[in-house]
């Protein structure tokens, strides 16, 4: 039994559709590497599969009622949230995808789910037509945008006789994902990294500012994946609506100098990924107090100033530039061409290019980049953001690798 996985937790929601019964396989080769299995049962699990059954296999009594006090006189969906290591449904049916993706809690599974603070990951099966419906598509689109993983569904012959996308994955490749997941990689052990995220505000007056369109939902989860492979990070966001990561040191800023002051005052570090969208100039002088409109009169002209370039400045030559520095583009046109351009002129590592022309990027949950670097364009498919960011931060750990 690997060291890693020895003790390690995990709540396994079995929800309802003809496939909950390879959730019985599932305990078994779990508790065989070693990890505690404890099993909620659905209404709709409860049809294909017994409690006596998966209590026999995971050792555990099996949970069912949300309303169940424990033994620490809590409520269920609170303790099973909080004990597990990860939380993963298997399987994932289409009506606890939606109760998930729309924050229900109408009986235990979906309430643990919504309190969950540990990882989740998800096993879908159903028919090939409800995998395929649109609001199905939506609720995974939505789902991954919040960090929640997939495994399948697989490809091949239904039980309803129907053939396409919709089988569970298959046991061993359900087990090696959750494996994955209890065990990160720990490939970025031991470095740390910066993270810019969200947007900057420039004062005009006490009142108002100069911005952008910026959520930070990329950077956040850039931070994120980066920890998850090991690295101490250190996020410096602009005003954001997001929570700070988890195990993230987070600074929060609010002006293009102090984003790059505080990202000075945490150098050295092997990473620097500029995922903020700063603004590009400032005010030279804000006004002390509100500017009034008064009757008739011209609007007020803003004499602006050019802010530091905190991509530039970071990359710049000499024993404190991180060995990777990492810019994103956010382009209206002639999309590679900018990154391209901006590569060279500020002297970085590596230029994530995405478009932002259609108004899709800013704000969504999806992403699609393509990653410019010396050695060429590499386009990614559209992805959730952090699917974009787990695949970025690899990158990154695999160019250190190679040092």
């Amino acid at each position: 039994i690997p060291v890693a996985l020895a003790g390690r937790r995990v709540t396994l929601v079995v929800s309802g559709g003809i496939a909950a019964y390879k959730s019985l396989e599932l305990v078994r080769r779990l508790r065989e590497r070693g990890i505690v299995p404890r099993c909620v049962l659905t209404r709709g699990g409860a049809q294909f599969v017994t409690p006596l059954s998966l209590a026999a296999l995971s050792g555990a009594p099996i949970s069912e009622d949300v309303f169940a006090a424990t033994e620490n006189a809590g409520m269920a969906h609170i303790q099973l949230s909080r004990e597990a290591d990860l939380v993963a449904v298997v399987p994932a049916s289409a009506d606890l995808i939606a109760k998930m993706a729309h924050g229900l809690a109408d009986d235990l599974a979906s309430a643990l789910l919504l309190a969950a603070d540990k990882p989740i990951l998800i096993a879908p099966a159903m028919n090939v037509r409800m995998w395929e419906h649109p609001a199905t598509r939506a609720n995974i689109a939505s789902l991954e945008s919040r960090g929640v993983r997939r495994v399948g569904p697989a490809t091949g012959t239904l039980a309803d006789g129907e053939s396409g996308p919709g089988r569970l994955s298959e046991v061993p490749d359900i087990l090696a994902a959750i494996e994955e997941m209890l065990t990160p990689s720990g490939r970025l052990k031991g470095r740390h990294a910066i993270v810019t995220s969200g947007p900057t505000q420039e004062p005009i007056d006490p009142v108002r500012y100069i911005s952008n369109r910026s959520s930070g939902k990329q950077g956040h989860a850039v931070a994120e994946a980066l920890a998850e492979l090991g690295a101490r990070v250190t996020l410096v966001s602009g005003p954001v609506a997001l929570a700070d990561p988890a195990g993230v040191e987070t600074v929060h800023v609010e002006t293009t100098q102090q984003m790059l002051d505080a990202c000075l005052a945490a150098l050295p570090a092997e990473v620097a990924v500029c995922a903020a969208a700063v603004a590009d100039w400032r005010v030279a002088a804000p006004a002390a107090s509100k500017i009034k409109k008064a009757a008739g009169a011209a609007a007020p002209r803003l004499d602006l100033a050019l802010n530091p370039d905190i991509l530039a400045t970071l990359a710049k030559p000499g024993n404190r530039r991180p060995r990777i520095v990492v810019g994103f583009a956010a382009e209206t046109e002639r999309l590679v061409e900018g990154a391209r351009a901006k590569l060279a002129a500020k002297g970085c590592d590596l230029v994530v290019a995405n478009d932002v022309s259609a108004g899709t990027t800013f704000g969504a949950d999806t992403n699609l980049v393509h990653l410019v670097s010396a050695k060429g364009v590499d386009s990614w498919p559209p992805l959730a953001k952090p699917a974009v960011a787990r695949r970025l931060a690899e990158k990154i750990a695999t160019l250190l690798d190679g040092e």
